[in-house]
C-alpha cells in the first residue's frame, strides 16, 4: 500500500494546495509516475509515487488547501483492502494522525506494520548531477518526462534528474527546454545585430482605460500560498527586527564598460548590472564578514560562507528569492548563468526548496523597473538586504564642470542588532570601490 502525502517543501512550509490530479481513480500506478501537482509556498511541484499499484481513492480534491502530512490518495493491489485507512482519519483529508510527525523535504519513508509495506509520495526535491543510465542503457526517467522530451526534441541523456536517484522528471525537462530556448534566442539575437539596422519605432501610446464594470464595488480574492507566507514574514521581520538604512550612489561608467567589453567577447552571456552587483557583494562580504552574519538571540552567527539571495518578482504578485551558493568562489561568469537560470525556473514557479532557501545576504533590484532608490525589507534571519535602483544618466559635477554620468542609488537595510552604522557604511564604500574599478571582479 502507498500512501500519497501532503510533503513538506520548505521549513516555512505549513500548508499546501492540491492543483491537479494527474492520475485519477482506478488509474494504473507505476513507481515514479507523477500522481499529483501541488502548490507550495513558494513554488508548484510533482508529488511521485514511491511504489505502484491501482490509484485507489482520491481523498483531497483540486483546489483544496490541506496541512503537511496529510493523506492524500491511497495506491494499493486492486483487492488489497483499504477500508481500515479510508474509515478512519485518514478518510478526512486533512491532518496527519495526532502525534505523527509530517513528513520532512525530499525524503521517502518505508514502514513496515503489521505485515504490510508502507511507502510515503516523495517530493521532487534536491538537484542531483547528470542522470546516469540503468542496466541496458536505460535513462531513470518518469514516463511523463520521456513524452515530453520526445516532444520537445531533447535528449535524455543531456538533462540532469533531480529525482530520487536521479531520475528524470517534468521540470527537468522543462528546465532544459527553457535553457535551449533562451541559446537559440541569444543565437538569433547576435545573427540580428550584425545585419542591417532598421529605424526603431516610436512607442504607441496607452490605450484609454475601458470604463468601469457594472456590478459590485469590490471584490475579495483569497490569498495564495505565497502571499500568506509572505505576509507572516514581514511582519516577523519588520516589526521585531530593528532596521536601519543606509544609501549611496555609485558611478556605474566602468561597469557599463566592462558589460560591453564582455558583449564583444562572448555575446552569449549577455552580462547584467545585476550580474556585477551580485559579484561585487560577495567580493565586498569577504572583506566584511560581519555583514554576513544573523541575530540567533543569544548569538551572533557569522557564515564563512557566502549565499547569495535574488528577489524575484513571479505573476502572481508574490516574490520568491532563488539563492546562489558559495559565491565567495565563484567567478563572475559562473554567477551571471546561475542567476539567470534561478530567475527564469523562479518566475515559472519551478525551483527546488533548497534553491530558494539558506540565504545569508540578499539582493533585491527594482532599476529596470525604472525605480531610482527604495528600501527593501531584511528577510530573516538575514542581517541585512541591499536595495539597488535605476542605473541612468544624471547631471554630476567633475572637477568643477557639469557632466553627464551613469550613476546607481543603493540602500543597505541593516538589522542594528548585528551590523552597526560604521560597519554598514564600511561595506558600502567597499561596494563602491569595486564597481567603479571592475577588474578588481576579474580576480
Amino acid at each position: 500500500m502507498v500512501k500519497v502525502l501532503m510533503p513538506k517543501g520548505s521549513d516555512t512550509m505549513t500548508e499546501g494546495k492540491v492543483l491537479k490530479w494527474v492520475k485519477k481513480e482506478g488509474d494504473e500506478v507505476s513507481t515514479g509516475d507523477t500522481v499529483v501537482e501541488i502548490e507550495t509556498d513558494k513554488v508548484d511541484m510533482e508529488v511521485e509515487a514511491m511504489g505502484g499499484g491501482v490509484l485507489r481513492k482520491i481523498l483531497v480534491q483540486s483546489g483544496k488547501v490541506v496541512p503537511v502530512g496529510a493523506l492524500l490518495a491511497l495506491i494499493a493491489k486492486p483487492d488489497e483492502d483499504v477500508s481500515s485507512l479510508l474509515e478512519g482519519d485518514g478518510a478526512k483529508g486533512q491532518q496527519p494522525p495526532a502525534g505523527s510527525a509530517a513528513p520532512a523535504p525530499a525524503t521517502a519513508a518505508t514502514n513496515v506494520a503489521s505485515g504490510s509495506h508502507q511507502a510515503d509520495a516523495t517530493l521532487n526535491t534536491g538537484a542531483t548531477p547528470a542522470s546516469e543510465p540503468t542496466d541496458g542503457g536505460r535513462v531513470l526517467a518518469s514516463p511523463l518526462a520521456r513524452r515530453m522530451a520526445q516532444e520537445k526534441g531533447l535528449d535524455l541523456n543531456r538533462i540532469p534528474g533531480s529525482g530520487p536517484a536521479g531520475r528524470i522528471v517534468r521540470q527537468d525537462v522543462e528546465r532544459a527546454a527553457l535553457l535551449a530556448v533562451g541559446t537559440r534566442v541569444a543565437r538569433i539575437s547576435e545573427a540580428e545585430n550584425t545585419g542591417p539596422q532598421l529605424p526603431i519605432p516610436a512607442p504607441a501610446l496607452p490605450r484609454r482605460p475601458a470604463p468601469a464594470p457594472a456590478g459590485p464595488e469590490f471584490f475579495d480574492e483569497p490569498l495564495s500560498s505565497m502571499r500568506k507566507v509572505i505576509a507572516t514574514r514581514l511582519v516577523q521581520s519588520k516589526a521585531p527586527v530593528p532596521h536601519f538604512y543606509l544609501t549611496i550612489e555609485v558611478d556605474m561608467g566602468r561597469a557599463k564598460e566592462l558589460r560591453e567589453s564582455a558583449k564583444a567577447l562572448n555575446p552569449e552571456l549577455g552580462l547584467s548590472y545585476n550580474d556585477l552587483i551580485l559579484k561585487a557583494c560577495a567580493a565586498a562580504l569577504q572583506l566584511h564578514p560581519h555583514v554576513n552574519a544573523s541575530f540567533q538571540g543569544e548569538a551572533t552567527r557569522y557564515y564563512r560562507r557566502i549565499h547569495l539571495g535574488i528577489a524575484v518578482a513571479v505573476e502572481e504578485g508574490g516574490l520568491i528569492t532563488p539563492v546562489i551558493r558559495n559565491c565567495e568562489g565563484k567567478s563572475l561568469q559562473d554567477i551571471s548563468k546561475e542567476a539567470k537560470d534561478l530567475i527564469t525556473r523562479a518566475r515559472s514557479r519551478k525551483l527546488n526548496p533548497d534553491e530558494y532557501t539558506g540565504a545569508t545576504f540578499s539582493v533585491s533590484n527594482l532599476g529596470m523597473m525604472g525605480i531610482e532608490e527604495f528600501s527593501a525589507v531584511i528577510n530573516p534571519p538575514e542581517g541585512a538586504i541591499l536595495a539597488v535602483g535605476e542605473v541612468a544618466e544624471k547631471p554630476v559635477v567633475v572637477k568643477g564642470q557639469i557632466e553627464v554620468g551613469l550613476r546607481c542609488r543603493m540602500t543597505l537595510s541593516c538589522d542594528h542588532r548585528v551590523v552597526d552604522g560604521a560597519t554598514g557604511a564600511k561595506f558600502l564604500q567597499t561596494l563602491k570601490q569595486i564597481l567603479e574599478n571592475p577588474v578588481y571582479l576579474a580576480f
